[in-house]
Parts: C-alpha cells; structure tokens; sequence
C-alpha cells in the first residue's frame, strides 16, 4: 500500500485482528459443545479473515459508497469475514442455530442460499453478526460440495473473453452446483439413516 494513502481502516486494525481472534476462540468453543450435543464435530474448517484494503476499497467503489471508513466499517458489513464448512446440510442449520441461540452477538441479517441458491447455483448461509457493538462480521455456512463449486467457480470466473459460450457456460455450472446439491441429500439421508437407526 502506498505510503501516501491512510487505510480505508483508520486506526482499527489491531482492534480488528483481536475480533478476528475472538471470533475463532468462540468457533472453537461452539465446535466442543456441539460435538458433545450432536455426538460429532460438525466443522469440517473454518477460514477467517480481514478483507485487504484493495479489495475493500473497490467494494465500495462497485457499490456506490465513499472510499471511507464508515463504509468499510459501517455500511458494507464484511470487513471481517469467517468461512465455515461442514460436512452435511443439517450441520450448517445446527451451527446457524447455535449462533442465534447463544446471544454471544447480535444477528443483523441472515441469507439463505442454502433453500433459495442464487441463479447461477451458488449455494451458502449468510450471517452477518455485530461483535461486541462494534465491527460487523460475515459468516459463510457450508458444506464441503458448496465450497468446491464456489471455489471453482471463483478461478472460472476470472477467464477472459469466453464469448458465444458464456449462456452455457453458466448453465453448466448451474448444473454442477445442482448435482452437489442433490449429493449433499443423498449424503445427509445415508448419515440420518446410519445415525437414527
């Protein structure tokens, strides 16, 4: 970053890192006390992270906010960032409901593209939690599948000039995040089947 340029994070950097920390001390403490209510760890991973200045700043850019930060802060909410993954649907629920249910932090919106995945397939549960009434956090909730086809999809979307093809090939992709999806039922019924017999 240029020396020149103040982070679109004033002084809040530090503050910031120690949120992050707190939010993965807080994971790590759902994940013990979910393992001993639902009999096993229902976090395959989680990823956490402060989006770069960079990239914040072109956020606000693209959605129409001053390069500042009350937007990068305030009004965009995902400054601070955290990416669970699960192994099954219902793990995803149960972690969306411990976090309602624990009322550690504040729930400000919530997305289901889990039940409502977005036109192109991308499907995920969207958090966003206020922390200490202070910074915002977005929590992505999946599972493995969800997180490989998003994973793909993002070093897809990159590729240049791909033309005439670009109608197939979002319907390909569409196609593939359905059939994750219909393997990920498949999975959590042969789980239920093995568990509630």
């Amino acid at each position: 970053m240029d020396n020149n340029v103040s982070s679109i994070y004033g002084d809040n950097m530090p503050a910031m890192e120690e949120t992050v920390r707190e939010l993965s001390e807080y994971i790590e403490n759902m994940r013990k006390e979910l393992k001993v209510k639902i009999g096993m760890d229902p976090v395959e991973h989680y990823l956490t992270r402060i989006k770069k200045e960079e990239s914040m700043r072109e956020k606000c850019v693209r959605k129409g906010f001053p390069v500042n930060m009350n937007s990068a802060l305030v009004e965009i909410k995902d400054a601070i960032g955290v990416r669970i993954v699960c192994a099954f649907v219902d793990d995803v629920y149960a972690i969306r409901n411990y976090i309602k249910e624990s009322g550690k932090y504040e729930v400000v919106e919530e997305k289901d593209y889990i039940r409502h995945s977005k036109p192109n397939g991308y499907r995920s549960y969207h958090m966003i939690i206020k922390m200490n009434n202070r910074f915002f956090a977005e929590i992505q909730l999946r599972t493995i599948s969800m997180d490989t086809w998003a994973a793909l999809e993002h070093h897809l979307k990159y590729k240049k000039e791909v033309g005439a093809s670009t109608e197939l090939i979002v319907s390909e992709l569409k196609r593939c995040a359905d059939e994750l999806a219909s393997t990920d039922l498949s999975m959590q019924t042969i789980r239920d089947m093995i568990f509630l017999n």
